[in-house]
C-alpha cells in the first residue's frame, strides 16, 4: 500500500507542476556593479504618474506591492534623496498558438478491443487531428534599478510568462514581480554572485 500512496503522490505533483506557466526571469543593462547597500527608494512612476500597465488598477496594486515588498526587507520609500530609483513597465502582447489534438475515434472498450491495427500508431481512419487556436497573452514585467547618484543602470529585471486567461493576469503579475524583486533582493544581498 505505501508504494501505492507514494505512486499517487508522484502523479500529483507532477499534475500540479505541469498546471503552473513557469516565470522566466531576465538580467540585462547592468552597467554598474551593486557596490552600497540601499536604504531608501523611490518609485518614479508613482512620483511622475507614468503608468507602467494597460490598466490602471493593475498599475496601482503593482506600485503598491514593489512598496511593500521592499519596506517588509527594511528599505524606506523616499522621494526627496533616495539611493535607489526603480522604475516599471510592462509589454503585454496578445499572441495565438495551435493546440493539435489527436481523436481516437475508437474507445479503448468496446469492439475494437481485438482488432490487430489497434496498437499500430499509425493506423488512423478517420484524419485523427483537430486543431484548435488558443488565445494567449505574452506578459513581460520590467523592473529598472538605477543608482541616482552615479545615473546608470544598476540593472534591468524582466519577467516573461504567458496568461491564458484576463481573471487570472492580476495574479500572474504579482508573481511575476514577487519573482523580480526576489532576484534583485538575492544580487543586493550577495553582489559578488
Amino acid at each position: 500500500m505505501p508504494r501505492f500512496a507514494q505512486w499517487i503522490s508522484i502523479c500529483l505533483v507532477w499534475i500540479l507542476s505541469c498546471g503552473c506557466s513557469a516565470i522566466d526571469i531576465f538580467k540585462e543593462n547592468a552597467e554598474i556593479p551593486i557596490s552600497k547597500p540601499y536604504r531608501s527608494f523611490v518609485i518614479i512612476n508613482q512620483e511622475v504618474g507614468i503608468r507602467g500597465f494597460s490598466d490602471a488598477s493593475l498599475d496601482e496594486m503593482v506600485q503598491q506591492e514593489i512598496k511593500t515588498k521592499l519596506e517588509l526587507v527594511g528599505l524606506v520609500y523616499d522621494s526627496k534623496k533616495p539611493d535607489l530609483v526603480i522604475r516599471y513597465r510592462s509589454n503585454e502582447d496578445l499572441r495565438q498558438r495551435d493546440v493539435v489534438q489527436n481523436i481516437n475515434p475508437y474507445p479503448f472498450w468496446g469492439y475494437r478491443v481485438y482488432d490487430p491495427w489497434f496498437f499500430n500508431r499509425f493506423y488512423n481512419p478517420m484524419g485523427g487531428r483537430r486543431v484548435n487556436t488558443e488565445n494567449y497573452e505574452l506578459l513581460q514585467v520590467i523592473l529598472d534599478f538605477i543608482d541616482p547618484s552615479k545615473d546608470k543602470f544598476l540593472m534591468t529585471l524582466t519577467g516573461v510568462t504567458e496568461v491564458t486567461s484576463p481573471k487570472y493576469k492580476s495574479k500572474k503579475v504579482s508573481k511575476t514581480l514577487d519573482k523580480v524583486l526576489e532576484k534583485f533582493l538575492n544580487e543586493t544581498q550577495n553582489p559578488t554572485l
